[in-house]
């Protein structure tokens, strides 16, 4: 049985936050599929842009980034040189350039080395969920979705652990800049000209500017080597060092980024199974192979990072719509992921679901996430741990969406459990 009951009227305005604010506009996306899928959109904050639904056509255009640049920006938002240089990690730049930032990264994130991770995880899940089990109602984002990510986060990083409650708060200040509930500082609500230098335009990028450089200092003069951090100062194969601008934004990237996303898969995971309890008996006693499946297709559903924006390098046509050197264009991960063409019953929960070529982690590009391996560490462990505990799940009010059309995600889940 689907999960999905449309929230707009298929002709939802994609460059505003507000048509966002029920869950992403799935009939929009699924019209543009059918009838328009090299949309023009207008935009009301700046120039137009391209809009790219269908699984197919994303992966084909995300792969050519000779064509199409990440180094002009990531979302929507028209940015300057200047600021483009100044906000800039490795996210905002093409290979060659970001292949040799990914080969100093690419061990402490790979799959083995990740798998080093899944005891802390687990008590970690453990812990939480004797602390958030301890009630009968309670909302599941705040007490179980994002306590997981943020003391993960804490380990990667080597932060302490009394920091990484307002790390987490800077971080959702910096990544939901468009939700009044996270930031002062709404971006399209507010005058943010005096922090277009910060990342995403936000005042709490400075706060983290300077925490980072903090941590390394105490990091350096500890001669402490371990850590994410201590690899991404390292030079390169070719004798690069990554710049102190540059090392900042890559530290608000992984407190932001390495949080949030992963927060709302598993809040859309804990959703799935408060409104569907056949989702949960299924985890009790899981056929074989689920527990390999099960996390692609929580993300797939959640599809937390709506999408990546790209910049055109060269005049090109596409679905016979002609598109023009420095043109912005979206590519829709979150529609791609629903795209009948690429799975059946794609408004299905299918924790069973083979094959499964989601692109919730940005996948067919040079760009494929770096955190993949750990986000779906983190999904499985923490599932586990609460089939094993919880008889039912049940919703306890309405839950509510984050107002944001680049990241998506249901910020609070009231929710209402049984114990086994």
């Amino acid at each position: 049985m689907t999960l999905w009951t449309p929230t707009d009227d298929g002709h939802a305005d994609l460059s505003s936050h507000d048509s966002f604010v029920q869950g992403a506009p799935h009939a929009t996306f699924a019209r543009l599929r059918r009838e328009d899928p090299m949309a023009w959109c207008d935009y009301a904050g700046g120039q137009g842009f391209w809009s790219v639904t269908r699984h197919a056509d994303i992966l084909t255009l995300n792969r050519d980034h000779a064509t199409l640049s990440s180094a002009h920006g990531i979302r929507m938002e028209d940015q300057t040189e200047e600021e483009v240089l100044a906000r800039r990690t490795f996210q905002e730049t093409d290979p060659p350039e970001h292949s040799r930032t990914r080969l100093l990264l690419a061990k402490a994130f790979s799959k083995p080395m990740i798998a080093l991770f899944e005891q802390q995880i687990r008590a970690l899940s453990r812990e939480i969920l004797d602390q958030a089990l301890a009630e009968p109602e309670f909302d599941a984002v705040q007490r179980i979705a994002r306590q997981l990510p943020m003391r993960v986060l804490g380990r990667i990083i080597g932060t302490p652990e009394e920091d990484l409650e307002w790390l987490v708060e800077k971080g959702d200040a910096l990544i939901a800049n468009t939700d009044a509930e996270f930031t002062d500082h709404v971006l399209d609500q507010a005058d943010t000209e005096a922090y277009r230098l910060m990342p995403f335009r936000s005042p709490a990028g400075a706060e983290l500017y300077a925490y980072a450089q903090r941590l390394m200092d105490r990091k350096r003069a500890a001669r402490d080597t371990s850590g994410v951090l201590h690899l991404i100062t390292q030079p390169d194969a070719e004798g690069h060092v990554i710049g102190d601008t540059e090392f900042r934004n890559f530290f608000c990237l992984l407190v932001a980024a390495g949080n949030d996303t992963t927060r709302y898969s598993i809040a859309a995971g804990l959703h799935a199974l408060a409104h569907r309890p056949a989702l949960l008996q299924q985890m009790q006693q899981p056929p074989e192979g689920l527990w390999e499946t099960a996390p692609d297709e929580i993300i797939r559903w959640a599809s937390p990072a709506m999408y990546f924006r790209r910049t055109a390098m060269r005049d090109f046509e596409f679905h016979g719509k002609q598109v023009k050197r420095g043109d912005k264009v979206l590519l829709w991960f979150v529609s791609g992921n629903r795209d009948e063409a690429a799975f059946e019953r794609p408004f299905e929960v299918n924790l069973m679901r083979r094959n499964n070529r989601h692109l919730a982690f940005g996948q067919g590009g040079a760009h494929v996430c770096l955190g993949m391996w750990l986000a779906k560490l983190e999904v499985r462990v923490l599932m586990e741990e609460l089939a094993a505990r919880v008889a039912r799940i049940e919703p306890a009010g309405p839950h509510a969406y984050l107002r944001s059309n680049f990241v998506g995600g249901i910020k609070h889940l009231p929710v209402r459990v049984h114990l086994r």
